[in-house]
């Protein structure tokens, strides 16, 4: 996952390859209240990871039950529909899909319970779903806003002769959350009546999908009226798979849907849903190919490749697919026309106000937009030059960060800023890291940093500090060289040896993890990183990289850390050898003195003897070597930036090259 204050995705070009989605949020929260409050043991399996599993997890603890996550499994120990502790404060984040139900579970099962989220959280309506409670006697306060969480819930004697009314025109959660919570006390049938038109219907139908794994055979008349039969009771299933996330799976549809196909790929294969999916927003295919993708669909999975283009406009009634219809909206981007979403009211009572959010961020880039109370219109910019580079605010709301991802297929090949990425987490914590492994961008398109210098300069700290702030990979190119010195001296080879050094260069199987370095051999891969940050390895690694052999060797091995979204790299000839198109290229040095003051405080903090001066004239010996090497001698690039750390902190040294590189972006 991403960390980042932002992210910034290059131009993208290409797609193809397989997505293995997480599960769903809907099923996976679904399922753990509801193996909460059965009889007997549940195991939970391909459960998601997220904010929102996470938020009802901790909550089920509270209250006393019995949770043992292995992987993405986890084996709950039913409460059997009575409470083990009756006073606890619940904090559901952000999660209505733990705020809503459980808080009808916990004012029909008694005890004291406060439950509080995230500013936001208090701000979208609970208050449809307590006058239905209170209906049965409930004892509900509301401890700020009318209408809206926090809550305080109290033990109450219920009343259930009287069908209970809900209204269905603003979120659908309320209804799920009565018909989870009425089996409790099902002493006699309880029957709920819908006052308006039900939306979202198709999580209704999970709803009902899953409560039926569970042993509660609820009876429908239409979308009005639901009777839970008198003596239901919540029974183990045993073991319950969860399924791949419908309206995760949008987001690759639309981008086999917009992107060309990548070289030795044939569009993107999508693994863990299909056509046997229970959950709603599957039916995003058919409005997928309304707009032109091509889509095979599985039982258990579907490949989508590029069809009609540019996409065609459509104009569609998206009550049935309310969460991936925001993934339409950034399609219509690339449409042959205006594209209309109509009765979509419900996003405005979500993470956000998601109608008013999309219309800003989709006029950012260019396109024109009108917003109404339940819908959308979008007509895409009319030509190339009309796109606009943008920052996505994305308001702690995943769904709107992983749709705008797809903007970056604009065809004025613009980047795209992602703020907070970090949102994904809420349900696919690995997105952004999932749709690099399936996208592709012109090698030119993906921003380098080069930070060259002198040995001892810190020019590694700075760098992997700096791909770390920026989500880059990094290239700890002085890493190379010291391990393929590092392995010719395992095999016995001679230093001097320019070819034999060359052809252990040529397959150097490195992996870099933050900063950590791994090696693979035969056996397994074994972390370097210490055996190869000695003096004497930096020495040998100095004497290696003077053969031209071993620096052509290591050229494409460089070049090929330069993948999605950037790479920050550091060396000796970065900047004038290896990436001279890089849009930023540093020269970090210090004096000799500074530098050898720095060596010899590292070489004191592990408990190794030196003089500062038998330092300093170690490091000038190398500087005048490494400078006067007829292969990429060192010296600054040209255009380099030169950044002089001799009385900088590493922070003030950072907060620089992101000056400096926030200077080359178009934002």
């Amino acid at each position: 996952m991403y960390d980042i204050e932002f992210l910034d995705i290059p131009p993208l070009a290409r797609a193809g390859g397989v997505v293995r989605l997480p599960g769903s949020k809907s099923i996976s929260n679904r399922v753990l209240l509801l193996a909460a409050l059965s009889h007997g043991q549940t195991t939970v399996h391909d459960l998601l990871a997220s904010d929102d599993t996470a938020v009802m997890l901790t909550a089920l603890r509270q209250l006393g039950c019995t949770v043992a996550q292995s992987g993405d499994s986890a084996v709950i120990g039913g409460l059997g529909g009575q409470l083990v502790e009756h006073k606890a404060a619940l904090f559901m984040g952000n999660a209505g899909t733990a705020m809503r139900p459980l808080t009808a579970a916990l004012a029909l099962l008694g005890g004291e319970f406060e439950l509080s989220g995230v500013p936001r959280m208090h701000e979208r309506p609970i208050g449809d779903l307590v006058d239905a409670l209170r209906q049965l006697g409930c004892v509900i306060e509301y401890l700020g806003n009318e209408g809206y969480p926090p809550l305080r819930l109290r033990p109450a004697k219920l009343k259930l002769d009287d069908a209970i009314q809900v209204r269905g025109d603003v979120s659908s959660q309320f209804l799920t959350a009565l018909l989870m919570a009425l089996p409790l006390v099902a002493r006699q049938d309880v029957c709920i009546e819908v006052v308006g038109e039900l939306i979202s219907r198709p999580y209704i139908e999970i709803t009902l999908n899953l409560l039926s794994r569970f042993g509660i055979q609820v009876q429908r008349d239409g979308w009005q009226r639901f009777t839970i039969p008198a003596g239901s009771q919540y029974t183990s299933p045993g073991e319950i798979h969860v399924e791949a996330d419908a309206s995760s799976a949008s987001y690759f549809i639309a981008l086999g849907a917009i992107g060309k196909s990548a070289e030795a790929a044939n569009g993107i294969q999508i693994m863990g849903v299909g056509a046997d999916s229970i959950q709603g927003d599957i039916q995003f295919i058919e409005a997928a190919r309304m707009m032109g993708a091509h889509i095979e669909s599985m039982p258990n999975s579907l490949h989508v490749s590029r069809g009609a283009w540019p996409l065609k406009a459509i104009e569609l009634d998206c009550n049935h697919i309310p969460d991936a219809a925001m993934t339409l909206a950034v399609m219509a981007l690339y449409a042959d026309g205006t594209t209309v979403l109509r009765n979509i009211a419900s996003w405005r009572v979500k993470e956000t106000d998601r109608i008013a959010a999309m219309a800003c961020e989709l006029q950012k880039l260019g396109a024109t937009v009108e917003a109404g109370a339940d819908f959308l219109k979008i007509t895409p910019p009319g030509l190339v030059g009309g796109w606009k580079p943008a920052t996505i605010h994305t308001y702690d709301d995943h769904r709107i960060a992983m749709c705008f991802s797809l903007a970056a297929f604009n065809p004025a090949q613009l980047p795209i800023r992602i703020l907070d990425p970090k949102c994904v987490a809420k349900t696919f914590p690995d997105y952004f890291e999932t749709l690099f492994l399936v996208t592709q961008a012109q090698a030119d398109h993906i921003p380098v940093i080069c930070i060259d210098g002198p040995t001892a300069s810190g020019k590694g700290t700075l760098a992997a500090l700096a791909a770390h702030h920026l989500g880059y990979h990094y290239l700890d190119s002085g890493a190379l060289y010291r391990l393929c010195a590092f392995s010719a001296l395992r095999a016995g080879l001679s230093l001097d040896d320019g070819e034999a050094v060359a052809q252990i260069a040529r397959s150097l199987p490195v992996r870099f993890k933050g900063d950590r370095i791994f090696l693979k051999t035969r056996e397994a891969e074994k972390d370097v990183s210490e055996a190869i940050r000695t003096e004497a390895a930096g020495m040998a690694a100095s004497r290696v990289s003077v053969h031209p052999q071993v620096r052509n060797a290591l050229l494409d091995l460089q070049r090929s850390f330069c993948q999605l979204p950037g790479l920050v790299a550091d060396g000796r000839d970065m900047g004038t050898v290896v990436f001279p198109q890089a849009p930023l290229k540093i020269y970090l040095t210090a004096s000799a003195l500074h530098r050898a003051e720095r060596r010899h405080r590292q070489l004191i903090s592990k408990g190794k003897t030196a003089t500062i001066a038998a330092i300093q004239q170690d490091l000038e010996t190398r500087d005048k070597r490494d400078m006067l090497r007829k292969a990429a001698p060192l010296k600054p690039a040209d255009h380099a930036k030169l950044l002089d750390n001799s009385d900088l902190t590493i922070e003030q040294s950072l907060d620089q090259v992101i000056n400096w590189w926030q200077g080359t972006r178009p934002f």
